[in-house]
C-alpha cells in the first residue's frame, strides 16, 4: 500500500480498501522503523492521526476534500507551519512556532492532505547533500536496497554500506528521503538552485521546479527571493502534476505570483511527441559528467527521436558563466535575508549583554554554521560600495544573458531541453566531504541553477540504476509557464524507461534492519 502513487491510493481509500487511519498509522510507523535515515526532524504523529480520523469521517459520509484528502504528506523544515517547529535546521530557529501556515503548506491541508512531519535539510537550505543541518545528516534510502545491497555483495570486497553510507543530496534531501523511503506520498521541498531536482535525482523520485511565479513563496523562509522556487517530490510525473494543479495560483500575500487565470495540469494517457521538438544543449557536456549519466542522457534522446519527435543539438553560450554568477548573486540575497535573524524578535539570542553590538554579533555566531556564515560574509563583500558594480551588477548583467540564452533556444522551435541532472549517482559519504562546502555545492549545482536564474520549470525524471544500483536522473526543462506540456513529455519517459521500485529487506513485514547510528543529534 505505501508504494502506491497518489492516485492509487486515493482510489483505495475511495473505495475502502484501506481507511485514512490504517494508512496513516502504517506510514508513522514506517517513519519509526526507518528513523536512522534522519529524514525528520519533527513528526507531527498526533496531529497526523486526528487528520487522519477527520478524514475517515468524512469518507463515511461519502464526502472527499480532493485527491489528496486522507493521504500522508510531509514538508520541508523551511515552510512555516502553525503551531510546530520551524528550524531551518538551524540553531538559530530553534524553538521558533509560527503562527500561520505557508500558502501552499495551507493549500495541502485544505485539501486533506495529512501532515506526517517535517523534513530534514541543509541549514537554510544551503547545500547540496543535507548533511550540514544541526540536526545530522540525512541518509539515502537507496544505499539500503536490496539491490545496492547485493550489489556492494557481489563488488565491494564486503564493504559495509551501513559505515560507508551514500548522500541524499540538498538541500530538500530529508523531502526526497520521506518519498523515496515510503514513509509519505508526496513532500514539499524548496528550489533555488537545484535543492528540489538533487536529491530526487539521487534518490530515485520525481522533483518537479515549477515556473518562478506560479506558486507562492509566503511562509517559505526565504534564501534567495529572485530564485526560490517551492518545489514538489513524488514518486510519478503524474503524482507531481495532481500536487501543482492544487498548489498553482495567484497569491495576495506574494507580489510575486503571476496573476491571471490558471490552467488546470492534467495530463494526457496518450501522449504524441511527433510535433515535439527535444534540445540537447551542447554545453551540458561537462567535465566530471560520469559515463554511464552520458550513456542515459544519449539513450533518453535517442527514444525521443525514435518516438517520432526532433531531437536537435543547441547552444546555451554563457551557461559557462552561470555557477560564479549564480555564487555571487546568491551570497549577496543570503547577506540582505539573514540580517533579519538578529535575536531581537524570534529565534536565538545570545546570553552575552555586555553591548549590543555584542549580542548582535555572538547571537550571530552561535546561531549560524559555517556555511551560512561564509555566505553572509561574501555577500556583504561583494554588496560593498567599491565592489557593487563589480560584483553584483555584473553579475545580474550575466543573469540576463543566460535567460537570454534559454529565450533564444526556445524562441527556435524548441518545446524543451533534455540534459542530465547531476554529473554522477550519488557519492559515498566519505568521498564527498573530502571536497569543501562551495566546491561541492558547485558541482552538485552545475546543470540546475542556470534554470533558477532564468525562472524556468524543470523536471527531475529517474530512468535507471548505475552499475553502484544507485539511481541515474534526467532533467528536462521547459518554457515558463508551459509546466503542463513539461511534465507531459516527462511523463513519456517516465512510461519508456520504467525505473524500477526500491526494494527494502523485509518490506512485506514492514521491518527494515536498523544500524547502529548515533542519534544523539536527532529529533524524531
Amino acid at each position: 500500500m505505501l508504494g502506491l502513487t497518489l492516485r492509487e491510493v486515493s482510489l483505495a481509500l475511495r473505495e475502502g480498501k484501506i481507511s485514512p487511519k490504517q494508512l496513516c498509522q502504517r506510514c508513522l510507523d514506517f517513519v519509526k522503523k526507518t528513523r536512522f535515515l534522519n529524514a525528520y526532524i519533527t513528526v507531527t504523529e498526533d496531529l497526523a492521526l486526528e487528520q487522519a480520523e477527520k478524514a475517515e469521517k468524512r469518507f463515511t459520509r461519502g464526502e472527499s476534500l480532493g485527491p489528496l484528502d486522507g493521504i500522508p504528506i510531509a514538508v520541508k523544515d523551511n515552510f512555516s507551519t502553525a503551531g510546530i517547529e520551524t528550524t531551518c535546521a538551524s540553531h538559530m530557529l530553534r524553538g521558533y512556532n509560527p503562527p500561520f501556515n505557508a500558502t501552499v503548506v495551507q493549500k495541502l491541508l485544505d485539501q486533506g492532505a495529512v501532515l506526517i512531519g517535517k523534513t530534514n535539510l541543509d541549514e537554510f537550505a544551503m547545500g547540496s547533500a543535507s548533511i550540514d543541518g544541526v540536526f545530522g545528516p540525512v541518509r539515502n534510502p537507496w544505499g539500503y536496497s536490496t539491490q545496492y545491497r547485493d550489489k556492494c555483495a557481489q563488488t565491494s570486497g564486503g564493504r559495509n554500506p551501513d559505515s560507508d553510507w551514500v548522500i541524499t543530496g540538498g538541500s530538500s534531501g530529508g523531502s526526497a528521503t520521506a518519498v523515496a523511503s515510503l514513509t509519505c506520498f508526496a513532500s514539499l521541498g524548496s528550489d533555488t538552485g537545484g535543492s528540489t531536482r538533487n536529491p530526487a535525482a539521487h534518490c530515485g523520485i520525481v522533483g518537479l521546479k515549477p515556473t518562478y511565479g506560479l506558486l507562492s513563496r509566503h511562509g517559505l523562509i526565504p534564501l534567495v527571493n529572485s530564485m526560490d522556487v517551492p518545489g514538489i517530490l513524488t514518486r510519478s510525473v503524474d503524482d507531481a502534476a495532481i500536487v501543482l494543479d492544487i498548489l498553482q495560483g495567484y497569491d495576495a500575500k506574494d507580489s510575486t505570483t503571476v496573476q491571471g487565470p490558471v490552467t488546470q495540469i492534467n495530463l494526457p494517457a496518450d501522449i504524441d511527441l511527433k510535433n515535439i521538438c527535444v534540445g540537447i544543449p551542447k554545453e551540458y557536456h561537462a567535465p566530471g559528467l560520469s559515463g554511464e549519466t552520458l550513456s542515459q542522457w544519449s539513450r533518453a534522446a535517442e527514444l525521443f527521436a525514435q518516438a517520432g519527435a526532433q531531437v536537435v543539438s543547441v547552444s546555451l553560450p554563457h551557461t559557462q558563466h552561470s555557477i560564479v554568477c549564480y555564487s555571487v548573486l546568491c551570497a549577496a540575497e543570503v547577506a540582505s535575508n539573514m540580517a533579519r535573524f538578529d535575536g531581537l524578535e524570534y529565534g536565538h539570542c545570545s546570553k552575552i549583554n555586555s553591548s549590543t553590538e555584542a549580542m548582535f554579533a555572538s547571537t550571530r555566531h552561535e546561531g549560524f554554521n559555517d556555511v551560512v556564515r561564509g555566505r553572509i560574509l561574501c555577500g556583504n563583500y561583494f554588496l560593498l560600495k567599491k565592489n557593487y558594480d563589480q560584483y553584483f551588477v555584473k553579475a545580474q548583467k550575466v543573469r540576463r544573458l543566460i535567460a537570454n540564452d534559454f529565450a533564444k533556444v526556445f524562441d527556435s522551435g524548441v518545446d524543451v531541453l533534455l540534459t542530465p541532472v547531476t554529473l554522477s549517482d550519488a557519492a559515498r559519504y566519505t568521498d564527498f566531504v573530502q571536497e569543501d562546502s562551495r566546491t561541492r555545492s558547485a558541482q552538485e549545482d552545475i546543470f540546475t541553477q542556470p534554470i533558477n536564474m532564468a525562472g524556468l520549470p524543470a523536471v527531475s525524471v529517474p530512468v535507471a540504476l548505475s552499475s553502484k544500483s544507485l539511481p541515474i536522473s534526467l532533467q528536462l526543462i521547459g518554457q515558463a509557464f508551459q509546466d503542463q506540456k513539461l511534465l507531459t513529455v516527462a511523463r513519456w519517459l517516465e512510461q519508456q524507461v520504467k525505473f524500477p521500485a526500491i526494494e527494502f529487506p523485509h518490506m512485506n513485514d514492514h521491518l527494515m534492519e536498523v544500524p547502529t547510528m548515533n542519534t544523539s543529534a536527532i529529533a524524531v
